[in-house]
């Protein structure tokens, strides 16, 4: 873009370059030099042609404080999507303001915001009622965008130093102490992604004060709807999963805990509440879920929402947080790869429960659960592990979350969180 320095969106100390975590092929991601962001988009990979050259006066630039590593990532880190080579990684996103378009009138040079993993304009019909996950106005090829996704309309990811934030003034939530948001960053972290994703499946399932639910998957998305359900007033949450390590997480906030390993989770709810079900159900892990007992090791991508459908009361709700694709490479039939699963539709039918899919319209949560955090209501941060890490260190710690890494990592770029 030609700049001016009239051009009130334009710097004049601003930075020469950036640094980002790109994916590259299945199982390896890498950090890469790439542009300073602009008020303007340009093509790369996974851009849509549609975006190309689009101003974004309203859009604010960020300086990264915090920007996580999450399931999603993985799953397009482990080629179970169709992301493109070069694809920069990275939708949980909190920043410091450093510079603002044209447009923007309410933020201002040196705020630190949290940026809802959902791209919204704020102005289509789905924005006005508070359906943010699907903003009809960022993405040519469908409802709903997000930063560094595939099929998501090509936003530049946030595993990065810097990063562009459209639609600042609606997308932006400013923290309103930003020396108290410093103390508690490593909390306030998880508001653009999996804390309002994981009260939002507790949402959706009915949760309320004497519930008991059924969280399937330990992974930070799970335990953040576990303890997105103890907010909510739950009498008692069972967190499922494979993974010791992450049950043993899930434990030390005060879950029950089922180990899939050993079968179905029937026997071991009914050991726990004296009956074989829940009021409310959770799938935290989505379309890579693994089958249950001696089919532990694996992949049976319906097993999760049956088993769900099968231990939800009748009449109750089920919360689909976890992500499910319409593009799956790896998918273990030409089905799978379609996203076609071979659900237990009847049982859900014959039980009368209600489903809720779909991306979390991360706004409608993020302010409350930002006051929680803000008066030591919650502490999220310890739940899921928070780890702090280098932008360098990023590539490796893809490596040990695919691994089954109890922890949430946190990606540091300028080193600015507080260790210890």
């Amino acid at each position: 873009m030609t700049t001016t320095a009239a051009d009130p969106s334009v710097s004049s100390s601003r930075p020469s370059g950036n640094r980002a975590v790109a994916y590259l092929e299945p199982g390896k991601v890498e950090v890469q030099s790439i542009d300073y962001p602009d008020f303007v988009l340009k093509d790369g990979p996974g851009v849509n042609p549609a975006n190309v050259g689009r101003r974004v006066d309203h859009g604010v630039i960020l300086k990264l404080v915090a920007t996580n590593i999450c399931g999603s990532d993985q799953h397009m880190v482990r080629g179970r999507t169709t992301a493109p080579p070069n694809l920069v990684l990275g939708h949980e996103i909190t920043g410091e303001v450093v510079e603002k378009g044209r447009d923007v009138e309410f933020l201002e040079v040196g705020d630190l915001v949290s940026v809802p993993f959902n791209i919204a304009c704020g102005r289509c019909r789905n924005c006005k009622e508070r359906k943010t996950g699907i903003c009809l106005n960022v993405n040519p090829d469908r409802p709903g965008s997000a930063y560094g996704y595939v099929d998501m309309g090509g936003w530049v990811g946030g595993q990065a130093e810097y990063v562009l934030v459209p639609y600042a003034d609606f997308n932006a939530l400013k923290f309103p102490d930003k020396a108290q948001a410093m103390e508690k960053i490593l909390d306030l972290t998880m508001l653009s992604d999996i804390f309002p994703t994981g009260f939002h499946g507790c949402v959706s399932a009915g949760v309320g004060p004497g519930s008991t639910v059924y969280v399937a998957g330990a992974g930070p998305v799970g335990l953040a709807a576990a303890v997105g359900a103890q907010l909510l007033g739950a009498a008692v949450v069972i967190v499922a999963d494979l993974n010791a390590d992450r049950l043993e997480r899930a434990r030390s906030f005060g879950c029950e805990t089922v180990d899939i390993s050993k079968g179905s989770p029937q026997d071991q709810i009914e050991q726990i509440l004296g009956v074989p079900e829940v009021d409310c159900g959770v799938d935290a892990v989505g379309f890579e879920a693994r089958g249950h007992g001696s089919g532990s090791g694996t992949e049976a991508p319906a097993t999760v929402l049956n088993s769900l459908m099968e231990v939800t009361a009748a009449g109750g709700a089920l919360g689909i947080p976890g992500l499910y694709v319409t593009g799956d490479p790896g998918g273990i039939d030409e089905a799978a790869k379609k996203g076609a699963l071979s659900l237990d539709l009847g049982t859900g039918w014959a039980k009368s429960l209600s489903f809720t899919t779909g991306q979390c319209p991360v706004m409608k949560y993020h302010r409350g659960l930002m006051m929680a955090i803000l008066h030591d209501k919650v502490q999220i941060a310890k739940a899921v592990g928070a780890t702090p890490i280098t932008l360098d260190e990023a590539p490796d710690a893809y490596a040990k979350f695919d691994a089954g890494a109890a922890q949430k990592f946190v990606i540091d770029p300028h080193g600015m969180i507080p260790r210890g």
